[in-house]
């Protein structure tokens, strides 16, 4: 079988649906392709869920440049669609006095990337904020939130869909060939289809090299290599003393071992970083050996046997692990000279946050 498209988003997990709302409210006719049973069972729904202010990211990457716009177009947007999500704030501590130095170069970074509102606290403050809170100092960031991330693909892919898209699942592609006069795709499931497509979207996520790497027509070289992090987390059992997000000052691997909170108030922490070759969700109970001192570090009252496995996620990582963190990828004709085609390659946080504003660069990368 073989049909016509105007424009085909792949994957439908946040960004995918995020770009498909755009193009279509921008008057593209959107066909949105899903491996899955569903929308939203990869990356997406395996994330801390945490709207995050944008503290961390060099000034000028494209995670600096996406992460400020798109928070603040996602608390909109949540506040609209009335998307549960809550503005809880986050302290990232200091538990030495040697890591104090890192709190100001934050804090420095943060100015850059035009983040308002950050401020210094001290020991004090800190655990008049937080009792429970062991530190020396912290940095209160008050515009760090929690968002229930179902309840925005949802939101998402009902605009969507009412500006004219349409979601299929069970609709993986196994093959993209990229011609002038438009892209064929060859699309398995029940019903295996060829598809031809003026504009062709690659957010599919873990899948996002492997695609890349077998389409025709598309440069090799720009493909980077895909590396996966898997971040496993621990739930907490019984009632969490704490309001904030807690995250220790950064370390090499990562951001640390940090506490989320859902918006019932349930506590989590995570993730670790464990490189792994493929994708995989399992969780090993015994990892959580390593959580104990970690998070007792700011929060030493954390009693044996607190800490329940929860879920694990995936990371897809463009760099490896003894490398800089590598900035999102967002290639479009200008940078591939491929017309109608934008690949998205190393989206993970802050993804989620920067979503809508992600979105809208794709859109504006078609022209």
């Amino acid at each position: 079988m073989s049909t016509r498209a105007d424009c085909v988003v792949i994957g439908a997990g946040v960004i995918g649906l995020a770009c498909a709302r755009a193009l279509a409210r921008a008057g593209r006719e959107v066909l949105i392709l899903e491996a899955a049973e569903t929308f939203g069972t990869g990356i997406s729904s395996r994330s801390s869920e945490v709207i995050h202010a944008g503290l961390y990211y060099p000034a000028g990457s494209l995670r600096a440049r996406l992460c400020r716009p798109g928070r603040e177009a996602l608390y909109a947007w949540c506040a609209e669609r009335h998307v549960p999500h809550r503005r809880v704030g986050k302290l990232v501590v200091a538990t030495s006095a040697a890591q104090l130095p890192v709190l100001d170069n934050i804090a420095r970074q943060a100015r850059a990337n035009g983040v308002t509102g950050v401020r210094r606290l001290d020991a004090a403050e800190a655990h008049s904020l937080e009792p429970a809170l062991r530190c020396v100092g912290a940095l209160l960031s008050p515009d760090t939130g929690i968002v229930d991330s179902h309840a925005l693909m949802l939101s998402l892919l009902a605009d969507a869909e009412a500006a004219g898209a349409t979601l299929a699942t069970h609709a993986p592609v196994e093959s993209i060939e990229c011609r002038a006069d438009g892209h064929v795709l060859g699309v398995g499931g029940a019903e295996p289809m060829h598809l031809r497509a003026s504009v062709v979207i690659n957010a599919a996520g873990l899948g996002a090299v492997p695609l890349a790497r077998q389409m025709g027509g598309f440069p090799a070289d720009l493909v980077p290599t895909a590396r996966y992090a898997r971040g496993n987390y621990f739930a907490l059992q019984g009632r969490s003393p704490f309001t904030h997000l807690i995250y220790p000052v950064p370390e090499s691997a990562g951001l640390g071992v940090h506490l989320t909170l859902d918006l019932g108030g349930q506590a989590r922490f995570g993730p670790d970083v464990e490189w792994v070759d493929e994708p995989g969700y399992q969780v090993d109970p015994a990892r959580a050996e390593a959580f104990y001192p970690a998070v007792r570090r700011y929060w030493p009252g954390l009693p044996d046997g607190a800490l329940v496995p929860a879920y694990a996620g995936i990371r897809p990582k463009i760099h490896g692990p003894d490398e800089p963190a590598a900035d999102f990828m967002l290639l479009g004709p200008a940078d591939h000279g491929v017309p109608g085609l934008v690949q998205l390659f190393g989206i993970e946080s802050p993804g989620l946050t920067s979503c809508l504003a992600l979105a809208d660069a794709v859109r504006d990368a078609l022209g």
